[in-house]
């Protein structure tokens, strides 16, 4: 891990450094004193810009869903036939994520340990939820397969996009350009999901 230049040191760099300790070690796992060693900076001048390490991963989990939740307010989500909707939520929920990773890494990995680790649960159980109302109402227009358990799709489908955490890199050897991934992603989804008629 790089460690920060203290001439460089802002609010946002110290996020990006404690979301990197976070994933790497765990919420639990990570004191003020692994942040201050990674962040190149002494814990007071933390503490001088956040309370302490909950208040960090509250920061970085906003980040994440306040990018998921926008999703739904674009005019791709909210105007036009259900399975249309939600195949620009899907695609655009898969480029959020490889877009702010880390953030949406750290988001995917809580467990309700802490009060901000429920609240996380809670909105991520919101959206999921809204995501479900369209494919429900996608059934209902006759857009969706009749012989797919709109459970298992709901499951399936955020399986195959969160898991894209554990595999996707932005940079290095092997990198895929994301608008690739996305976009494959709703080919193999919406595939096995359309009905011909709607495809």
């Amino acid at each position: 891990m790089t460690m920060a230049k203290r001439d460089t040191y802002t609010p946002e760099s110290l996020l990006a450094v404690a979301v990197e300790v976070f994933n790497e070690r765990g919420y639990d796992g990570t004191s003020m004193e692994h942040l201050s060693r990674a962040a190149g900076i002494s814990k007071s001048s933390i503490y001088h810009h956040v309370r302490g390490k909950e208040e960090l991963l509250r920061l970085a989990i906003r980040r994440a869903l306040d990018g998921l939740f926008a999703i739904l307010r674009e005019p791709g989500a909210c105007e036009g036939r259900a399975i249309d909707r939600l195949e620009h939520v899907t695609r655009r929920t898969a480029e959020v994520l490889m877009a702010e990773l880390p953030y949406v890494t750290l988001l995917l990995r809580v467990r309700g340990n802490t009060d901000t680790e429920r609240w996380a649960m809670e909105r991520r159980r919101e959206f999921d939820q809204q995501v479900a109302e369209l494919l429900k109402q996608a059934a209902a227009e006759g857009d969706l397969r009749d012989d797919v358990d709109l459970r298992l799709a709901t499951r399936l489908l955020f399986g195959m996009i969160n898991s894209i955490v554990e595999w996707y890199r932005p940079h290095g050897s092997g990198h895929m350009d994301g608008d690739d991934v996305a976009e494959t992603v709703v080919r193999m989804a919406f595939a096995g999901l359309r009905t011909s008629a709607s495809a």
